[in-house]
């Protein structure tokens, strides 16, 4: 009966033991480090969606490749893109999405549920003055050798009689009136949007005590491409983008958007926004993969990927060229900007 006894606790223990080791299977390895399942990366709909996944398919190895090398056993990587720079703030929010690379307004925006870890760097630009007659006075805007942790937004005005007629102004060393403004038609980019609204907003704001919702005729784009196409097509006047905007779409700019000139002929700078602070790669808070140790891995990996020449082709596609460690403090400024935004609504 004892031997009986005996055996039955041996056997107990045993399973108690089998059960414990796949208890704790979940994000560990054979040995070799941590096991990931699966890591989800989503882009912001800054360009177009298909152009986006084709550019960032090699990222999938690249961090696979990287993240093995500091433990971490990644058995796939899924990259998909945002229908609006909102869907991939909730989808860090909620935990459906891993890693998000996003600008600071979209951090800002869910930073409840999302942590940024990286700040992107960025060429600097020939022209970085707040005048837009500037800009206009020494086009083509170029790369410098400058690495940069900040960006300006635009508002450019395009070939149609009213852009024309703005930019004339505004070359002429003419103020803008409100009501110059107000009779174009505009193209923005979504609510959280940095350089596609909100400093935008802000601009309006300092100039104009009026905000974008106080523009008469204002359409939402689904990406700066079809902000572009808009323009060379006449169907908006003026937009809002990035400050090396022009510089990446401008050879759609006559060969798919149907521009007459070339983009630097045919587009005017009117107005030029505050230093935004570079995108981020910001990870989930609610994330069921997503540990400290696993965060400092993540940096690990972009950070090194950047640094080599396949990475740079994949992270080009967002005018990045390197990453460095961020901080949410960092984007204070974002915070106050939102405020601002936010009190305007009420």
């Amino acid at each position: 009966m004892l031997k009986r006894l005996t055996m039955l606790l041996a056997a107990f223990a045993l399973m108690i033991g089998i059960l414990a080791g796949c208890g704790n299977n979940d994000n560990k390895s054979d040995g070799s480090g941590k096991t990931i399942d699966e890591l989800k990366v989503s882009f912001v709909p800054s360009k177009d969606p298909d152009e986006i996944i084709t550019a960032t398919e090699p990222l999938k190895k690249l961090l696979k490749d990287e993240l093995k090398k500091l433990g971490y056993n990644v058995k796939k990587v899924s990259i998909d893109v945002g229908t609006t720079y909102e869907a991939v703030g909730e989808a860090l929010s909620s935990g459906t999405t891993d890693v998000g690379l996003i600008p600071g307004g979209t951090y800002v925006l869910y930073d409840d549920g999302a942590d940024v870890i990286l700040t992107a760097t960025r060429a600097g630009l020939s022209n970085d003055s707040k005048n837009p007659k500037d800009w206009n006075d020494n086009k083509p805007t170029k790369p410098t050798d400058e690495q940069v942790t900040y960006y300006k937004g635009l508002i450019i005005a395009g070939p149609s009689p009213k852009g024309q007629e703005l930019a004339k102004k505004v070359n002429n060393g003419e103020k803008l009136t409100w009501d110059d403004l107000n009779s174009a038609n505009w193209a923005v980019m979504g609510s959280s949007s940095s350089s596609g609204y909100i400093y935008p907003t802000l601009w309006l704001q300092d100039n104009y005590k009026k905000n974008i919702t106080d523009l008469a005729h204002v359409v939402q784009s689904d990406s700066y491409g079809s902000s572009f196409a808009r323009l060379a097509a006449g169907q908006v006047d003026v937009l809002t983008v990035y400050a090396d905007g022009r510089r990446d779409y401008e050879k759609d700019w006559t060969t798919k958007f149907g521009g007459k000139h070339s983009i630097w002929d045919d587009t005017n700078v009117i107005g030029v926004t505050d230093n935004i602070y570079n995108d981020t790669v910001s990870v989930s808070k609610n994330s069921k993969i997503m540990t400290d140790d696993f965060k400092k891995a993540l940096q690990k990996a972009f950070i090194n990927i950047a640094k080599t020449d396949e990475g740079k082709k994949v992270i080009a596609i967002y005018s990045h060229e390197g990453y460095k460690p961020a901080k949410s403090s960092n984007y204070d400024a974002e915070r106050k900007a939102q405020q601002l935004l936010q009190s305007l609504k009420k």
